[in-house]
């Protein structure tokens, strides 16, 4: 299974339409949703994604990936619920 590469920091650019927070478009997004998405697209769609963001995106993006991927939430939901 290919998680999702949402980290919860739903907030669009409205320039190219891509999430600040994982670089995906509202199109990309509804389709990880898919059940007939396939795994191949999901790989490449990830990797697009990544080359989407830069700079402390891309870096943030990458820890919070990487810590959603091991505990199995977000940071920031993770920080939220500490609240």
């Amino acid at each position: 299974m290919i998680v999702s590469p949402c980290i919860s920091i739903c907030r669009w650019d409205p320039v190219t339409n891509n999430c600040y927070g994982c670089g995906r478009t509202t199109e990309e997004k509804f389709k990880w949703k898919d059940p007939e998405t396939t795994h191949e697209w999901k790989e490449t769609n990830l990797k697009e994604c990544l080359d989407r963001l830069s700079g402390w995106q891309r870096e943030s993006f990458v820890v919070s990936y990487k810590h959603k991927l091991e505990n199995g939430i977000s940071l920031w939901k993770q920080k939220n619920l500490k609240k």
